[in-house]
C-alpha cells in the first residue's frame, strides 16, 4: 500500500513571545523618537502613543483576550507607557540617561506584556505563575501612579486642575489592579473599589496641592497611598483581609506619613 507523506503543521512565524519582544521594541523606538519631536507635538505625538500601545498589546494578546478583558487587562499595557513617555520630559539632558531609561522601559515591557498574557489566560483557565504576575501588575501599577503623579504636579496649576486629572490617574490604575484578583467577566464591584481608591487619593492630592511641599516628595506621598490602597482591596477581593494584614499597611503608611511631613517641616522652618 502507498504510504502519504505525513502532514506536518508549520509553526507560526510570530509566535506571542516574538510579537511580545516585537512590541516592547516598537514601544520603546517610539519612546526615542516622541522625545526628538519639537515641545509643541509631543503632547499630541503621546496621544497617539497611548493609542499604538492599546492596539499593539490587543494584537500580541488577540487569540486571548475575552470580554471585559479588552478594557480592564488593556489599562495597565497602555497607562505604564503613556507614563514613562510623560516622565521622561523631567529627566536630564544627557543622552546616557536617556538610553539607560529607554532599556529598562524595553525590558520591564516585555515583562508586562508577560503579564497582561497571564492574566488573560488566567481569566479562561487555572494557569501557574499567577501569583508572579500579579507581584509584577502590582509593581508596575504604583510606578506607573508614582510617574503620573509626579508629572501632574509638576505642571504646577491649581488645584482645580489637579484634582480631576489624579481622579482621572487613579481610576483606571486601581481597577485594573483589582481586577487582576478577581479576573471575573463583570467589573461592577471593581468599579466600586476604584471608585473609591481614586477618591481617597485624590482628596490626599488635593490637601498636597495646600502644602508647601516638593514635587517628589508629593509623588511619594501619593503612590504610598496607592500601594496602601491597592494592596487592602486586593487582599479583600482574594477574602484574605486579616487585621494583622491591615496594621502591616496602616504602619507601613504611617512611617512615609512621617518621613515626608518631617521633611516639610525642616524646610518650612529652614
Amino acid at each position: 500500500m502507498p504510504t502519504w507523506p505525513r502532514r506536518v503543521e508549520k509553526r507560526p512565524i510570530l509566535t506571542k513571545r516574538r510579537k511580545f519582544v516585537l512590541v516592547s521594541l516598537l514601544l520603546s523606538l517610539g519612546l526615542v523618537v516622541i522625545q526628538r519631536l519639537p515641545i509643541e507635538e509631543r503632547y499630541g505625538a503621546i496621544i497617539g502613543f497611548a493609542v499604538a500601545s492599546y492596539f499593539l498589546t490587543a494584537w500580541s494578546l488577540l487569540s486571548e483576550l475575552r470580554g471585559s478583558a479588552w478594557l480592564t487587562n488593556m489599562i495597565l499595557p497602555t497607562f505604564y507607557p503613556v507614563s514613562v513617555a510623560l516622565f521622561y520630559f523631567l529627566l536630564p539632558a544627557e543622552s546616557v540617561t536617556r538610553w539607560i531609561v529607554t532599556l529598562l522601559f524595553a525590558i520591564s515591557m516585555y515583562g508586562l506584556l508577560l503579564t497582561a498574557n497571564i492574566f488573560a489566560v488566567a481569566s479562561i483557565r487555572t494557569i501557574q505563575l499567577l501569583r508572579a504576575a500579579r507581584a509584577v501588575g502590582f509593581l508596575l501599577t504604583v510606578l506607573s501612579a508614582a510617574f503620573l503623579y509626579h508629572v501632574i504636579f509638576s505642571l504646577r496649576v491649581s488645584v482645580g486642575i489637579v484634582t480631576p486629572l489624579v481622579f482621572l490617574a487613579t481610576f483606571p490604575l486601581v481597577l485594573q489592579g483589582v481586577w487582576s484578583y478577581s479576573l471575573t467577566g463583570s467589573i461592577k464591584r471593581e468599579t466600586g473599589y476604584a471608585t473609591v481608591g481614586a477618591i481617597i487619593i485624590t482628596e490626599i492630592a488635593t490637601a498636597l496641592s495646600f502644602w508647601l511641599i516638593d514635587i517628589p516628595m508629593a509623588s511619594v506621598m501619593l503612590s504610598m497611598a496607592m500601594y496602601v490602597i491597592l494592596g487592602i482591596f486586593q487582599h479583600d477581593v482574594e477574602e484574605r483581609l486579616f487585621p494583622r494584614t491591615i496594621q502591616e499597611y496602616v504602619g507601613f503608611a504611617a512611617i512615609v506619613f512621617l518621613v515626608v511631613t518631617g521633611a516639610v517641616f525642616m524646610r518650612w522652618m529652614g
